[in-house]
């Protein structure tokens, strides 16, 4: 009894254990798997980024990290909207600092997916280089034993000999070029080599794309300049009126040369629905390459850039600068210049500020500042005090001052702009009547300052202004050579067929040579059937079908059209 007691206990353990074996429940005992350690990790995070799906994806969040740059201010463009923009968001102007949205192009986190998105587009283009020059430098592999598994294919019977048929084969294919050789009993071909070519281009390309974008925005330069007939300019930083550059870029790396601006003309429409529109802005300049090249006269146009050593000099703006002289008290000269005046609209209604800070005193011999806000008017159409030009071209102009004198307080150390004058230290002029006083001068005319203050004279001479961009972005020509090798590199990969086909010949038992075709393609492709049928057809023609040896039994007929195999896609 206890015998079997006993044998009873020793089965029951060994079920358990057999049990716990194959039982699927979690066990108390933890398998520890072994580490990658630090090369398996890096090995897999290389693998991973290199991948083609990362490299869309980085893609695409380069794509989305770009809109902010387009809709937020940003700093190196427009300074001056970032701070209307922190001004009305006073909110959200906290967060996009955080975010660095108001330099988007040079934050972080942009320029990490920039550099991520280039390693791995190196990452794949390299391998697939290596393994494209490999397929090119090999053969197309030879046929497999069963060609009517293969989606198209078509056979018959010939009385030519096999080696007549697959000579014939070899010939048709290099002449209607495919890549072909003999293998064993079958001919091997193939063709569309160039679809892999275009889509490593197309890669390619993309990081000529970036290379390009990157050293236009780390290396360039804009600057603007606003020159009225008769002045020069010269391609030196302190001469710029306003200028902004690349985080690389140095003063040394300015194209030198220089240039006076001689003429400025503009035409416009002067009659019908489109009285007033543009015609022609041209400018009319004198330039030289270097501190002593040959000066050049030429003519720069809207989007006719001078374009000189890689540095383009624009047409950006126009207005006018009437020429005006201020006299003091004692009939000094204190003041005589053209005042470039900005439009204010497309009838080039323009203001702007003529400061007298030196010299002037009134007609008690005090010293002090004058301040004048002028408005122009190329042709004055209104009455009375109206300020609005009735037309851009300088038929009737007019000019309507309105002085102020005090301090201009251009001695606080607080920047100004030479196109508005702060009123805060300055008093009115009055008029006879005790208002403010405020005229309307045609070319030749006088304005006298009460009390015996001085006078200002609108000259005669009126003269025009223009306004200049000169921008230095190197990488623009690898940039649209790259582009236009994305654009060919992608329609390569697009429309042209990655295709091979196999044809073999062997002798039956019967003495006939049985001719099999067949093709595949290496993409979607619905031109290789008709392909096939063309190249059965053509060699059919040197390798025609075996006559029929009784009635009863008729010869195999070559299939014209590509009969597709069983099971697959029709």
């Amino acid at each position: 009894m206890s015998k079997t007691d006993t044998g009873t206990g020793r089965d029951r353990d060994e079920l358990g254990a057999a049990g716990s074996r194959l039982s699927t429940a979690p066990q108390e005992e933890a398998v520890s798997l072994p580490g990658l350690g630090v090369i398996g990790w890096t090995r897999w995070f290389w693998r991973q980024l290199t991948s083609m799906r990362v490299a869309l994806l980085l893609l695409l969040l380069l794509s989305l990290g770009a809109i902010p740059g387009s809709l937020i201010p940003q700093t190196g463009a427009d300074a001056t909207k970032v701070e209307d923009f922190r001004a009305a968001h006073r909110t959200l102007a906290p967060v996009y600092d955080k975010l660095g949205l108001f330099h988007v192009y040079s934050s972080v986190w942009f320029s990490a997916i920039y550099i991520l998105l280039f390693v791995s587009l190196i990452g794949c283009i390299i391998p697939r280089t290596w393994q494209f020059v490999g397929q090119l430098r090999g053969r197309p592999p030879g046929a497999p034993r069963r060609l009517d598994r293969l989606p198209a294919y078509t056979t018959w019977t010939t009385t030519a000999d096999p080696e007549q048929v697959r000579a014939a084969a070899l010939g048709l294919l290099k002449k209607r070029r495919f890549r072909a050789h003999t293998a064993g009993d079958a001919v091997a071909a193939e063709k569309g080599y160039l679809r892999e070519l275009g889509n490593l281009v197309f890669h390619i390309a993309l990081i000529v794309l970036l290379i390009a974008f990157a050293s236009g925005q780390l290396f360039k330069s804009d600057g603007t300049k606003l020159m009225v007939e008769g002045d020069g300019f010269s391609n030196a930083l302190p001469m710029y009126d306003d200028f902004k550059s690349g985080s690389l870029f140095e003063p040394d790396d300015l194209v030198p040369f220089s240039f006076d601006l001689e003429d400025f003309k503009g035409t416009y429409e002067l009659t019908g629905p489109n009285r007033g529109t543009p015609r022609t802005f041209q400018a009319k300049i004198r330039y030289s390459k270097g501190a002593y090249g040959r000066q050049t006269t030429t003519t720069v146009k809207v989007n006719e850039p001078l374009e000189i050593d890689g540095s383009k000099v624009y047409l950006v703006s126009h207005g006018y600068a009437p020429v005006i002289t201020v006299r003091d008290g004692t009939g000094k000269v204190v003041y005589r210049d053209a005042v470039p005046l900005l439009p204010l609209d497309g009838n080039v209604t323009s203001q702007g500020v003529v400061k007298v800070m030196d010299g002037y005193r009134d007609a008690k011999g005090k010293k002090e500042q004058l301040g004048i806000k002028a408005f122009f008017l190329p042709t004055y159409g209104g009455a009375g005090m109206e300020i609005a030009s009735a037309f851009p071209a300088l038929l009737n102009p007019v000019l309507n001052l309105e002085p102020y004198h005090g301090d201009l307080g251009v001695d606080s150390g607080l920047p100004q702009s030479v196109y508005q004058l702060d009123k805060t230290h300055m008093k009115d002029f009055k008029d006879a009547k005790g208002a403010q006083l405020r005229v309307n001068l045609k070319p030749g005319e006088s304005m006298k300052l009460p009390n015996g203050a001085g006078t200002v004279t609108f000259e005669k001479d009126v003269k025009e202004w223009a306004g200049f961009e000169i921008v230095q972005e190197p990488g623009g020509g690898w940039a649209l050579g790259g582009a236009l090798a994305a654009i060919l590199g992608l329609a390569g990969s697009l429309f042209i067929q990655r295709r091979r086909v196999w044809v073999r010949a062997v002798r039956g038992d019967d003495g006939v040579t049985v001719v099999e075709m067949a093709g595949l393609g290496r993409s979607e492709s619905a031109k290789v059937p008709e392909e096939l049928g063309e190249l059965a057809g053509h060699l059919y023609e040197r390798a025609p079908g075996a006559p029929e040896p009784d009635d009863a039994h008729p010869a195999p007929t070559p299939d014209r059209h590509v009969v597709p195999a069983e099971g697959a896609e029709k």
